[in-house]
């Protein structure tokens, strides 16, 4: 009874990321009968990265994630790093407004220029926004609350979530970004989150959060300084990437 329990609520869970899954591929479908042929590495981007924050929010590595902090960390590399990463890669804006009906796709293009958008994406605020957050979650009784208040954990995970993809969206453009910034701003932000995020993984070894065994937290901050440096290093190769084409390409026009 329990395990076909157990059962029932794990596909209840991953319900919203299948469809994700399917939506974005139905899209897919639809999109390349009119225009240009999708890339397939933005289809299994997308997939990879949706499949990354499933695993961060239910299954055996969340559920160890409650009683193990290097797990907890594992999750949050999924879940704030990772997974981010990958959905940007995956490009999900632009494939909106390739498929969705013409009024739909200029109300979200007017959206993408609201000063909002413009606000919430700046690299500086998405820097505070995503560093902020974990200084917070690491350095105050914030982390061993969300483990006795089931809404405070959901809360606590979109928040990481929506400041991680936010956070990568503003240091790289491969969706369509109207309120651009200069590429000084966004490394030396980029350069700023790297070495807080550093500086954090130090704090945790040394100072381990509410609850939270010396060994554990130790382990879990090894994790979470390697790790973030192989997630921002991706970022960095792309930012540099897109800037050195940039000025190949002005360089072109002006020949």
């Amino acid at each position: 009874m329990n395990e076909s329990t157990s059962t029932f609520e794990w596909l209840s869970l991953s319900m919203p990321f299948v469809l994700l899954i399917v939506l974005y591929i139905v899209a897919v479908i639809y999109s390349n009968k009119k225009y240009r042929k999708w890339p397939v590495y933005r289809t299994l981007c997308w997939i990879t990265g949706i499949s990354s924050i499933a695993l961060a929010c239910f299954g055996p590595i969340a559920e160890k994630a409650h009683s193990s902090f290097q797990a907890h960390m594992f999750t949050h590399l999924l879940l704030g790093m990772l997974g981010p990463l990958l959905l940007v890669f995956a490009s999900p804006m632009r494939l909106v407004l390739r498929t969705a009906p013409v009024k739909i796709a200029r109300g979200i293009a007017k959206f993408l220029k609201s000063r909002y958008v413009q606000w919430i994406t700046h690299p500086i605020l998405a820097t505070i926004l995503n560093l902020g957050g974990l200084w917070v979650l690491y350095t105050t009784e914030l982390y061993s609350a969300m483990h006795s208040v089931f809404l405070l954990y959901i809360l606590v995970h979109l928040h990481v979530f929506l400041a991680g993809y936010v956070f990568t969206v503003s240091m790289i453009y491969i969706d369509p970004t109207p309120h651009r910034t200069s590429f000084f701003l966004r490394s030396t932000m980029l350069i700023l989150a790297m070495a807080a995020h550093n500086i954090l993984s130090k704090w945790i070894y040394a100072h381990p959060p509410a609850g939270v065994e010396l060994m554990d937290a130790q382990a879990g901050g090894m994790f979470m300084y390697y790790s973030g440096d192989a997630v921002d290093l991706i970022i960095v190769i792309v930012l540099c990437y897109q800037y050195f084409k940039n000025r190949l390409g002005r360089k072109t026009v002006q020949t």
